[in-house]
């Protein structure tokens, strides 16, 4: 009996470690957006696809979304609360369109490249990050001279809400794609915006606190967004105006 208990226990932990990345990202097809355009981003051997409206000038925004959001939803929010700013919305690989199939590895990858490829035109950007998209622009921060950053329900590390999630199985030998934000954040100068929803179901405050924790004294400041979820927080009247920082 102990054998048979032992070789499902075993079983289980496969099923975990090759599927894992089926639990983190959740692809979905890219809407049409009045006022935005797509073009492609040649990264690493794949087409990633960014919703871009353009602009003149020194000012643009990068964001990244979340793990099973299509970004170019996020784009009248967006837009409305940065008119003057041209925006580029990445659809990670896998997602509207895009080529390849996400990781970690490779989201921030292709957001050094997003980066690099918009420093070419504009010299201020604002780089925004939610959810699962938080974890990328944390890293692209600690790498790339953004002006601003802003983090919309944030984590402090996937690795700590999969242990938390999976109590019973050795998340830590397991996980593949770990984004650990609370590594990068203590490298971060930029002036940073923690934005958390009151009563987040899926981020509990204790890993976002964690999070602001690891910033350099003075860099991050915290917001939060009264009687809001993780998924409703952007239908709040204070969300638009929470983003102008």
């Amino acid at each position: 009996m102990i054998v048979v208990l032992a070789l499902g226990y075993l079983g289980v932990c496969g099923l975990l470690y090759f599927f894992q990345r089926s639990l983190i990202y959740f692809p979905q097809p890219r809407s049409p957006v009045a006022g935005t355009t797509a073009i492609t981003l040649r990264a690493d051997g794949a087409d990633v696809l960014v919703t871009t409206r353009a602009a003149g000038g020194a000012k643009a925004l990068i964001y990244f979304g979340g793990n099973a959001e299509d970004a170019s939803l996020s784009f009248p929010g967006l837009a409305a609360a940065y008119p003057d700013r041209a925006i580029y919305l990445m659809h990670y690989r896998g997602y509207g369109g895009s080529g390849g199939k996400p990781s970690e590895r490779a989201l921030v990858a292709d957001a050094v490249a997003l980066f690099d490829e918009v420093r070419a035109r504009h010299e201020d950007i604002l780089v925004v990050g939610r959810s699962l998209g938080s974890g990328v622009a944390v890293q692209l921060a600690s790498l790339r001279p953004v002006a601003r950053l802003i983090l919309v329900t944030p984590y402090d590390s996937v690795l700590e809400l999969a242990t938390r999630q999976f109590p019973y199985f050795p998340v830590r030998w397991l996980l593949r794609d770990r984004f650990e934000s609370s590594r990068y954040a203590e490298r971060i100068t930029a002036p940073t915006l923690v934005i958390a929803a009151d009563h987040d179901e899926v981020i509990p405050r204790s890993r976002t606190d964690a999070l602001l924790a690891r910033f350099p004294r003075g860099v991050a400041t915290f917001r939060v967004i009264a009687g809001t979820g993780h998924n409703s927080i952007s239908e709040s009247p204070e969300y638009v105006p929470a983003l102008r920082f």
